[in-house]
């Protein structure tokens, strides 16, 4: 095949993300097999649909996991509540009819591949990128969610993508900074880590999103370049679809590979689709094409590799090429309700005082636009001036994990964990757990609160 020839395969096999509220010219004139969305690229559903029809038989992807990580509402909040609520209520039915309502309205606006859901276990509660985003800690919990959810989205025709194989909840480090190691044993692996995966192969999901991050029992080259990590998702649990990577440009792999350089060596570890994610301007995109190109002339990277990469690319989007659009909010509003936990008196005396003590947000969910009203305070502030503590409601977020939280809550209020539920003060007078930040979740509290 000339060089001209491997240009389309090789801009197949790439995913870039992009500025503004409409596709770009040199987006739509490259021949990409997809791109990613994020919330900057959304306003409202019309915007959407009108961007999502400009780029036809494309794959459009877009991280809507429910809960805190949501694209399409990012704005206000999403209607669903994420993973561990799911897994806190433990209903399969429930969590396949909340995956359906999510692939139902991204089908409504023109989006066809959702890279969700987490397929990862919370292994170590200090982990801040895995969290309320994992369905919980037990591998058959997650493995049976992780199933209904591949099956609820891609009822209404969406692509789901688990991730982050073969588990990101190994490691406590973020991969959007640093490269993870990870040194459990091959045993802890497989008995851990890979049943969620399995199970998702098992549901028929299209694809799988590969973890930036080393795990010394299976290879010394992270998952992502890592032809035995990959291999092993094709042969031990018989994966045929499509696997992608997470996007390239996170240090993990930037930093040490280079973003061209871990282009190539994914395609030949036997990745097929390569996430390019935010903030990559056009000329490093086309970069990483012509590094792929220059690859395959220079006989550092088979044709037939490529080949098969764009292929699936292809293929998946063939399969997601008719979503078909459904509205069911009202399955987001019962998770979250029957998600929450509650203990002690929950009861208040007058008009709520609501005292929001808010950490950093991760890279993955990114800064929140909604709470629960009231009076913010970050690390380092002090509480303001409270009187009547019967009427005070202190939000916190994986308390656990922010001595500052701890330290501020005074005793006799009502605490609400947003996060996981690792720590309960032990002075409060109530305490509600909603297994996330949603705004489903929060609405549910907010709602058991107005009931006292």
């Amino acid at each position: 095949m000339s060089q001209r020839g491997l240009e389309p395969a090789a801009a197949a096999c790439l995913f870039p993300g992009f500025d503004g509220l409409t596709a770009p010219e040199w987006v739509r004139r490259r021949g990409y097999g997809g791109v990613v969305l994020f919330a900057r690229n959304v306003r409202d559903p019309e915007q959407v649909a009108e961007l999502t029809s400009s780029l036809a038989g494309l794959l459009v992807a877009v991280d809507e996991e429910g809960g805190d990580v949501t694209r399409l509402e990012a704005a206000d909040g999403s209607s669903f509540p994420g993973n561990l609520a799911l897994g806190a209520v433990d209903d399969v039915a429930l969590t396949r009819r909340v995956a359906a309502a999510i692939g139902g309205e991204l089908a409504a606006v023109g989006v066809n591949f959702d890279l969700a859901p987490v397929a990862d276990l919370i292994v170590d509660p200090a982990n801040p990128i895995v969290g309320v985003r994992s369905f919980g800690s037990d591998p058959a919990l997650v493995s049976r969610h992780v199933s209904a959810f591949v099956e609820g989205l891609q009822s209404v025709g969406v692509a789901a993508c688990a991730k982050h194989f073969p588990g990101h909840g190994e490691s406590v480090a973020d991969s959007h900074l640093e490269l993870p190691s990870v040194e459990a044993d091959r045993e802890m692996l497989y008995a851990r880590a890979l049943p969620p995966f399995a199970a998702a192969v098992e549901a028929g999901v299209r694809a799988v999103m590969t973890a930036h991050i080393r795990f010394t029992a299976l290879d010394d080259e992270p998952a992502t370049l890592s032809a035995k990590v990959i291999g092993l998702l094709r042969s031990e649990l018989g994966f045929g679809g499509l696997v992608m990577t997470d996007a390239l440009e996170m240090r993990a792999i930037a930093a040490t590979a280079g973003l061209e350089g871990g282009a190539v060596r994914a395609l030949a570890a036997g990745a097929d689709a390569l996430c390019l994610g935010a903030d990559l301007a056009p000329e490093q995109v086309e970069a990483v094409e012509a590094a792929i190109v220059a690859a395959v002339r220079e006989g550092r990277l088979p044709e037939e590799r490529l080949l098969e990469a764009a292929s699936r690319v292809a293929e998946t989007a063939e399969w997601a090429a008719s979503p078909r659009p459904r509205r069911d909010r009202e399955a987001g509003a019962e998770a979250a309700r029957r998600a929450l936990r509650v203990e002690g008196d929950t009861s208040l005396s007058g008009e709520p005082l609501v005292v929001e003590l808010r950490p950093e947000a991760t890279i993955a969910a990114g800064e929140a636009k909604h709470g629960l009203g009231g009076i913010e305070v970050r690390e380092g502030e002090q509480l303001p001036p409270l009187d009547e503590l019967r009427r005070v409601v202190i939000v916190v977020r994986d308390a656990h994990r922010h001595a500052w939280q701890r330290e501020l809550v005074p005793a006799g209020t009502i605490v609400v964990e947003t996060g996981l539920p690792e720590w309960r003060p032990p002075a409060a007078r109530g305490w509600i757990a909603t297994y996330g930040a949603g705004r489903a979740n929060l609405e549910a509290a907010a709602e058991l609160l107005a009931r006292g």
